[in-house]
């Protein structure tokens, strides 16, 4: 099942460069009948190493087909920190899906309450308060290793300053399977 999920997300990408829709839904449906279950999907495209694009969703509100395919081509082309994917790029591109469980909501009194009930590198973080929202695969865990820089640097993706957890925002977590 996961080289099916990487084909699509990679014909996905191929069919918004081609401006063609080859991928059979109804045929991929009918054999992976699995796809036609909601989730919630990622799809994260590095080239070089360096990231290229990444765009998701937190919580399944389509199928599985439907949002693999949606987010393949908007981190192709949609995702706002870079220009849409070239041809020669996508030949080159290094493409990551990741499926997201639920998240759930983690109740905390403190930052160093919050600390120990976060799972360093295994836990994906949404950060929201009032109209600042931000979230973090736990695959940032590799670049961000602590709490301290993890959390920081997440506060400043919401648009708030580094130390927003002094506010006390609501913060979720997720776990992700990584599909590479």
């Amino acid at each position: 099942m996961k080289n099916v999920i990487l084909s699509i997300a990679k014909q996905a990408i191929s069919d918004g460069l081609k401006q063609t829709n080859t991928l059979d839904k109804k045929l991929l449906l009918e054999k992976y009948p699995e796809l036609s279950n909601p989730k919630a999907t990622f799809v994260t495209l590095t080239l070089h190493g360096a990231l290229r694009g990444c765009i998701g969703s937190l919580v399944a509100h389509r199928s599985l087909l439907d949002d693999l395919i949606y987010n393949a081509k908007a981190a192709a082309f949609d995702d706002p920190r870079f220009y849409p994917l070239s041809a020669q790029e996508f030949l080159h591109v290094k493409i990551e899906v990741s499926l997201l469980s639920e998240p759930e909501v983690i109740e905390y009194s403190t930052t160093e309450d919050l600390k120990s009930k976060v799972i360093i590198g295994s836990d994906g973080i949404i950060l929201e308060y009032g109209a600042h929202k931000a979230t973090f695969l736990p695959q940032v865990w590799e670049q961000l290793p602590t709490f301290e820089h993890f959390f920081s640097h997440l506060c400043y993706k919401a648009g708030m300053d580094s130390d927003c957890l002094d506010v006390h925002p609501k913060i979720s977590r997720y776990r992700v399977e990584k599909i590479a």
